[in-house]
């Protein structure tokens, strides 16, 4: 008896994925271009871990407001569009019917074919096939503003804590290469897991989060020596 035929597809993953990515490597970044930015200044080590948690809990905070606003707004325009599509489909269920048609004659079926798949679809779920294939909403790209937010807070919180503990354990003297070498280490490994977990190449990733990485850690410490030098 042959095995079955499974398909494992990873676009499911596309809305916590973002929101996890995008925390952590803000976590990471802005705390350690932060922690870099005052020791640099030559500040004390309490000054730096006091600016690092600081950093942390607002960063957490504006990651978890920043994804819940932006992503509810996509779900309310999301809710009017299929309000919209619903009212259409009351009151002009031909057209629609065509409508739909159109799009699948569009993608390559013929007329007879398309009108039939439509119709056939519309007698199952007239809202769900359109909302799928002419607006281009469906369950697993959907936006799910309270699981942005709370796996953004999560994600930057965690990425957060990583410079934050190199901060603490690292002789002061040498925090600044310390925390800006471990962190460009993490932003490698969060642009690795990443690809990995969308079953991406792994390359690009990497190089793009450790480059932008770099570069936010030797402007925010170039502002801090120069305020350190001229105070």
């Amino acid at each position: 008896m042959n095995p079955k035929h499974q398909e494992i597809h990873f676009v499911e993953r596309i809305g916590w994925l973002r929101a996890a990515v995008l925390g952590a490597n803000d976590g990471i970044v802005s705390t350690a271009s932060l922690i870099v930015g005052v020791a640099a200044a030559a500040q004390g080590r309490s000054d730096i871990l006091v600016a690092g948690v600081a950093a942390l809990v607002a960063g957490a905070m504006s990651m978890a407001a920043g994804e819940y606003v932006s992503v509810s707004s996509q779900l309310d325009t999301e809710t009017a569009e299929l309000s919209r599509e619903r009212a259409e489909l009351a009151t002009q269920p031909e057209f629609e019917r065509e409508e739909l048609t159109a799009i699948y004659v569009g993608r390559g079926l013929t007329p007879e074919l398309a009108r039939q798949v439509a119709e056939q679809l519309m007698a199952k779920d007239a809202l769900g096939a359109h909302a799928r294939d002419e607006l281009g909403i469906n369950e697993t790209t959907a936006a799910k503003p309270i699981q942005a937010a709370f796996t953004s807070a999560l994600t930057f919180s965690v990425g957060a804590g990583l410079p934050l503990l190199v901060a603490a354990l690292a002789p002061l003297p040498v925090v600044v290469p310390a925390v800006s070498g471990a962190s460009l280490v993490y932003l490698a490994v969060l642009g690795a897991i990443g690809a990995r977990a969308g079953q991406a190449p792994m390359l690009k990733p990497v190089l793009r989060v450790t480059f932008w990485g770099a570069m936010a850690m030797a402007v925010t410490a170039g502002v801090g020596a120069l305020f350190g030098v001229a105070a």
